[in-house]
């Protein structure tokens, strides 16, 4: 895991414990990351979004240089699904497993 990789998902663990979301299931990818959380009925998916793009952002350009010259560290899309029927062990298998794939 490079230092980026590592401080992005301190970031992200820190968002969600200020918040009280649970992370079920975490992983980072080149060009994106899939996040698995339990968040509450309260805070909707697109603020949860804003939140962690908009922090780790900023607080990634302040602490890697390199990453400074780039308009955007983030797209300003995203994908939220509800886990609905699906178990929350398999969604975790399919978020760990994302790794892996080539």
């Amino acid at each position: 895991m490079n230092k980026v990789e590592e401080r992005f998902k301190q970031l992200v663990a820190e968002i969600c414990q200020e918040n009280d979301w649970i992370i079920v299931a975490m992983e980072v990818i080149p060009d994106h990351c899939h996040l698995f959380l339990n968040g509450l009925p309260t805070d909707s998916p697109s603020d949860i979004m804003a939140r962690v793009k908009g922090v780790t952002s900023r607080r990634l350009r302040q602490e890697f240089n390199h990453l400074v010259h780039l308009q955007s560290l983030w797209t300003r899309s995203f994908f939220v699904s509800t886990a609905g029927t699906v178990s929350s062990d398999t969604i975790n298998r399919y978020v760990e497993a994302q790794k892996t794939r080539g």
